[in-house]
């Protein structure tokens, strides 16, 4: 072999090696597709996770639980689906879109939220006060939450008597902002949201009793797209592991165990 060949040869050796070296130190990248009550829980245990999987990337999405529903149905490109109502995780493990059981994670309160009012002292009988002109809350169409504000208010006595100041948001974060930027005076939204950091500084917030609907229990899937992707496998195990549980407790849901 002359010595230009043998120069070619081990160049493209070390060309190769350094393709593979850059491709191995990437890692692996998963997308998560969650309910928006998870965004600062999941932010916190996504960074947690993140220090066990330095060269792997989890990107988070949020949006509401019925959309991203649909959206996987249609081919999405989600690793892990965290619904805010277990039954949707549920339908798409009968459907075939799920690579693993449905695992539940939570169960979820509704509050009434607002940064002007004393919402600490309010029901939701309050809600006829003509000083309340709008009340925000999750579209009950595909948002679980707004479902279980839209129960409790009916159940309550209260959904024709208040129906009229409704707004909705697409999912419960976005009903939040319609409360902190004035846009509505109170809002029936996440017990996670509000004890949040950003939103605890903000108002203060009363618990809806949680006889007047049914129970928000959420759970997760890996979909079949991520079948024998072992970083979301990995990040499957993570959410049952003590880390992740202690977080989820203090974002105010209640964890599986925990519930009677």
């Amino acid at each position: 072999m002359c010595l230009i060949s043998r120069f070619a040869a081990r160049l493209l050796i070390f060309v190769y090696l350094l393709v593979v070296g850059q491709t191995a130190h990437a890692g692996e990248k998963i997308t998560i597709a969650a309910a928006t009550d998870l965004k600062f829980a999941l932010d916190e245990i996504v960074v947690l996770f993140s220090k066990a999987h330095p060269a792997d990337r989890v990107e988070t999405i949020y949006g509401s639980s019925g959309k991203f529903q649909a959206q996987i149905r249609q081919g999405a490109p989600f690793d892990l689906y965290f619904s805010a109502d277990i039954a949707y995780s549920r339908a798409l493990k009968d459907e075939g879109f799920a690579a693993s059981e449905v695992q539940p994670y939570a169960v979820g309160r509704i509050v009434l939220w607002s940064p002007k009012l004393d919402t600490g002292k309010m029901s939701l009988t309050d809600l006829v006060d003509p000083s309340i002109r709008k009340i925000a809350i999750a579209n009950p169409k595909h948002a679980p939450y707004g479902k279980r504000a839209e129960e409790a208010l009916k159940a309550a006595g209260m959904w024709e008597k208040v129906e009229a100041k409704l707004v909705y948001g697409e999912n419960v974060a976005q009903a939040a902002q319609f409360v902190q930027s004035g846009n509505a005076q109170v809002g029936i939204i996440a017990l996670s949201l509000v004890v949040s950091p950003e939103l605890a500084r903000q108002g203060s917030y009363a618990l809806v009793l949680d006889t007047l609907h049914q129970p928000l229990e959420q759970g997760f899937i890996v979909t079949k797209r991520a079948a024998g992707n072992m970083l979301a496998q990995a990040f499957a195990r993570f959410m049952a592991g003590q880390e992740a549980r202690a977080v989820m407790s203090r974002y105010g849901f209640l964890l599986p165990a925990e519930v009677k």
